[in-house]
């Protein structure tokens, strides 16, 4: 899987493992084949430092610590630098046993769950016991996974369209297993109901409080004439509040947040569980809801970067004082059990009205029936006065989409002096050395957007300006973890960076406008043959949308709309 960037080898490779596999450890090769144990939501990490796997090398192989720094250092991936050194060390073991997928799963699970008194100790015993009866090559892929970096660039939907091929015979049918994954988030799951009961075994499929579901997602339009004739007429409009998305999972008196990572952040928010607790009238129920931070004595919304001095793990109870924060809840997709998914918008919405005691901590989003662009225009210039981003517009007949980014809820933001009137979150693949003032650090990032037809990413612009001196301080800290010494194989790039990342980091940009480019390769081809589609005079934000994975970025499908919204308008002039 290494060896090749071509998706369908990647999926041909996958879908020949899970058919050798067992189905009594289908769910953890799947989960190990992306590097975890356990799916986000479960929060148990290996979590395994590289100065750990060092010293853990150094006791098997007798080389001194500096020594494997140095073959780490010249590799530049922990992994490989431990394929090196086993390759030098002689088997001298007596008791030497095969690894299996059960023995490897079954001790990274104990080194996760590790902790207190002893704990450091144990882990390292834990992994040399591994990496005695490994080959080199499989000591390569233990050590990656238990510092949480594998690199085989496999994306979930890879993982369900092998799943589909190696259980049914036709990649078409991973519509009914992506139905599942997006109901549970849980690909391992998915892979053992498949693979012991085949399509069937998706049917049982339900939302469970505990299991977060994998959030719909808004298409974006740049007018509300494009917003009224894509809808039909009359819709609901909300505010779009610019804070921290997350889903409410409460039950008999537990609750449990999850961001739009699907990662647990419950410790983040203490105060917010509490409100939960107190004012949602109800045995169980899963909603959705925006975490904001608030002015104290205006009540206004503030800026995303507000909030996120409470996305803190030490220090809680000091920054819960510091920086007030409410939850304003806009969906609800399971109350007291009755599933909501597939009801329609109205009905979801009057559900959550009537569970939620409001107040000012915790309340239900401001919206308005609309059915004219006037009134959008009206409500949108009140939203931004009281400090929102702009709008979500929603068909009032839709169903929850989990896991789908459609035009039933469109996302319409004001305009920004002059600018083009959206921001990008794009995930960053790339980087350049600076000069000047900024010799010694990055001066500039290649940024690229998510193609989910091919499940890639391509290039949209090369980003230089909008960096504070703290923020370049602050990106190779960020960056590091994610150095890799080549292109990676699911980033299409005709640029040359002179360093190359895992797409992992996802920052919000502002541009003038969507322009031809022969160098980008999003969109290549669609509009006229040679070019793709790429920012102009791109700018940084100051935003790290640390609440997205690279997924979760700008689609290039989303470039190519509102490039052509661009034209209309131009047309229209």
């Amino acid at each position: 899987m290494e060896n090749t960037s071509k998706r369908l080898e990647l999926t041909a490779i996958l879908s020949k493992l899970f058919e050798s596999t067992s189905n009594d450890i289908i769910d953890k090769v799947v989960n190990l084949t992306q590097g975890k144990l356990y799916p986000d939501f479960v929060g148990v990490e290996v979590g395994f430092a590289d100065k750990l796997v060092i010293k853990a090398l150094s006791m098997i192989s007798g080389l001194s610590p500096s020594k494997i720094n140095h073959i780490y250092n010249e590799f530049g991936d922990i992994g490989s630098a431990a394929e090196e050194i086993l390759k030098s060390k002689s088997q001298t073991s007596l008791f030497y046993e095969e690894l299996s997928v059960r023995n490897v799963y079954d001790t990274l699970d104990k080194i996760a769950k590790s902790s207190g008194k002893g704990s450091v100790d144990l882990r390292i015993k834990l992994l040399n016991s591994l990496l005695n009866n490994a080959s080199p090559m499989e000591a390569k892929y233990v050590v990656r996974t238990a510092v949480g970096n594998l690199r085989l660039g496999i994306a979930d939907y890879t993982v369900l369209d092998a799943l589909a091929l190696a259980y049914t015979g036709d990649k078409k049918n991973r519509e009914s297993l992506e139905r599942a994954y997006n109901l549970s988030s849980d690909l391992g799951l998915v892979a053992k109901s498949v693979a012991i009961n085949g399509l069937r075994g998706l049917d049982e499929f339900k939302v469970k409080v505990g299991n977060p579901i994998r959030p719909m997602l808004a298409e974006r339009l740049n007018s509300t004439s494009e917003i009224i004739e894509k809808l039909g007429g009359k819709c609901a409009s909300e505010y779009k509040l610019d804070g921290e998305r997350v889903q409410i999972h409460h039950s008999q008196g537990t609750v449990n947040l999850f961001s739009r990572r699907l990662e647990n952040i419950t410790d983040n928010y203490p105060d917010i569980v509490d409100l939960c607790k107190k004012k949602l009238k109800c045995k169980e129920c899963i909603l959705e809801g925006e975490i904001v931070a608030i002015n104290a004595k205006s009540g206004k919304y503030l800026p995303f970067q507000e909030l996120m001095h409470r996305r803190r793990i030490h220090g809680v109870d000091e920054a819960v004082k510091n920086y007030p924060i409410s939850i304003i809840l806009f969906d609800a997709l399971y109350i007291d059990g009755i599933n909501l998914v597939d009801s329609p918008y109205v009905e979801r919405n009057s559900k959550l009205v009537n569970i939620v005691s409001c107040s000012k901590r915790i309340r239900v989003v401001p919206s308005k029936i609309t059915s004219t662009s006037e009134e959008i225009d009206s409500f949108l210039q009140k939203a931004i006065l009281e400090g929102c981003e702009g709008l979500v517009i929603k068909d009032l007949r839709s169903t929850y989409r989990a896991g789908a980014r459609e035009f039933s809820w469109i996302k319409l933001k004001h305009d920004y002096e002059g600018e083009f009137g959206d921001s990008f979150d794009l995930v960053v693949v790339g980087a350049f050395h600076g000069h000047g003032k900024r010799t010694g650090k990055y001066g500039a990032f290649l940024l690229a957007a998510y193609d989910k037809a091919e499940d890639v990413y391509k290039t949209v612009c090369k980003v230089g300006t909008g960096f504070s001196d703290e923020n370049l301080d602050e990106f190779p800290r960020l960056l590091t973890p994610f150095i890799i010494n080549h292109c990676h194989v699911r980033v299409v790039s005709k640029m040359k960076a002179d360093v190359w990342f895992i797409p992992s980091i996802v920052i919000e940009v502002m541009a003038s406008e969507i322009t031809l480019s022969p160098i980008h390769t999003a969109e290549m081809n669609s509009v006229r043959a040679g070019s793709g589609l790429a920012l102009r005079f791109p700018k940084f934000t100051g935003r790290i949308r640390s609440d997205k994975s690279a997924t979760d970025c700008t689609t290039t499908e989303e470039f190519l709309k509102m490039y052509q919204g661009q034209l209309k308008k131009v047309r229209l002039k």
